[in-house]
């Protein structure tokens, strides 16, 4: 997501998707629980707290470890980078398997920090093909602006994917999920975050899809 101060060998590379990944699901769903435990059950405060946090959490994430592993985060980001081969097949696999255990990680400490079931399974149905469509859409923009900042305002970029993440919480219909990892992940929470299992097949395919059309538009654009 970020470029590299300089390549740093592959287990610190994981360490810090692991960490980086952890941290922001520790975002998405802690600010979720505080949220709604604030909120009085207004859902729009909780939301717009949830939305907040997560993207001010994920700008400053992105800023810590950019330098050491790019700071992808995300499945999606990781896969568009394969494509544009500038990630080996065997790096990439690896970069995922980071990212879907931070993020599991990150849920179990939501929910140790506060005080609710560890292991939980998500009551939270969130289908329909409008919310697929937008999990696409959400994939689609997130992956553009990254293409972008990467190559015009890499400096940029942690604030770009900060406040896009923030604005599709809000203009999607899906809240903006646009992670495989964070969608496999939200799973495991039964709280204001949480996705049932039988909803995350159709949001994850949705999301892999977008990977390959958002590479070759920008391509397109940007030759």
């Amino acid at each position: 997501m970020t470029p590299q101060a300089a390549p740093r060998p592959l287990p610190q590379r994981l360490g810090a998707e692991f960490l980086g990944t952890m941290f922001l699901l520790a975002a998405i769903v802690g600010s979720g629980i505080m949220g709604e435990r604030l909120a009085a059950g207004n859902i729009a405060v909780a939301l717009l707290a949830n939305s907040i946090a997560t993207g001010a959490a994920l700008v400053a994430l992105i800023i810590t470890f950019g330098p050491i592993s790019g700071a992808h985060f995300n499945p999606a980001v990781t896969l568009a980078e394969m494509l544009r081969r500038e990630f080996s097949v065997r790096d990439s696999l690896s970069y995922i398997a980071a990212q879907i255990a931070g993020a599991f990680t990150g849920v179990a400490l939501a929910h140790l920090m506060f005080g609710v079931a560890l292991v939980q399974r998500s009551t939270h149905v969130r289908g329909g093909a409008g919310q697929v469509i937008a999990e696409f859409v959400a994939t689609l923009g997130l992956l553009w602006v990254i293409s972008s900042c990467a190559r015009h305002q890499p400096a940029g970029c942690p604030w770009a994917v900060g406040a896009y993440i923030t604005g599709a919480y809000w203009f999607t219909a899906s809240t903006s999920f646009a992670n495989p990892a964070v969608t496999l992940a939200r799973a495991m929470t039964d709280t204001f975050a949480g996705i049932a299992p039988g909803s995350v097949l159709p949001f994850v395919a949705a999301q892999i899809v977008a990977v390959p059309v958002a590479v070759g538009l920008w391509r397109w654009l940007a030759r």
